[in-house]
């Protein structure tokens, strides 16, 4: 325990010893004035490059819009098809997301900016459950969670 102790005390003598915060405190204590150091003029820099001039401003950004979307995959879906009936209808999806049980297929509909979302296709255990279209090409003939009129509100926690 005792050699513990004292090789402790040693590195940390020796770690702090070149600080120079210590130095002047120790200075202090024993009576020496600190002698202050004269910065050395810096050397004129004879290597100047031409300066450079200043960057070209970034292009604006252009403002974000829905982009036309067209394809030859149409047709509605019905609650209770299984995926691979969506995927034979409507294509492949642009993304696909899984979370649990349910499945979500992601398609194109040409408002993404202005309608704030993807027609998706949701599916539990590998069947549709509820569908949110915009396209016109895009069907669902249940009863959809975020039907077409409905405007965005903020939801209300049940009791």
């Amino acid at each position: 325990m005792r050699r513990s102790w004292l090789a402790l005390c040693a590195l940390v003598a020796v770690t702090t010893l070149g600080c120079d915060k210590i130095q002047q405190v120790l200075n202090r204590k024993r009576g020496k004035t600190p002698t202050p150091t004269a910065a050395k003029p810096a050397a004129p820099d004879t290597t100047k490059k031409p300066a450079l001039p200043p960057p070209a401003p970034a292009p604006a950004p252009k403002p974000v819009a829905d982009v036309p979307y067209n394809s030859p995959d149409t047709g509605t879906i019905a609650p209770g098809m299984a995926e691979r009936d969506v995927i034979s209808l409507w294509g492949p999806p642009m993304g696909v997301r899984q979370m649990g049980d349910y499945t979500y297929l992601h398609y194109p509909n040409g408002c993404e900016r202005s309608c704030g979302t993807d027609d998706v296709v949701i599916l539990q255990n590998g069947q549709v459950v509820d569908a949110i279209v915009r396209w016109p090409g895009h069907g669902y003939s249940g009863q959809s969670s975020s039907p077409p009129g409905r405007k965005p509100a903020p939801t209300r926690p049940t009791p």
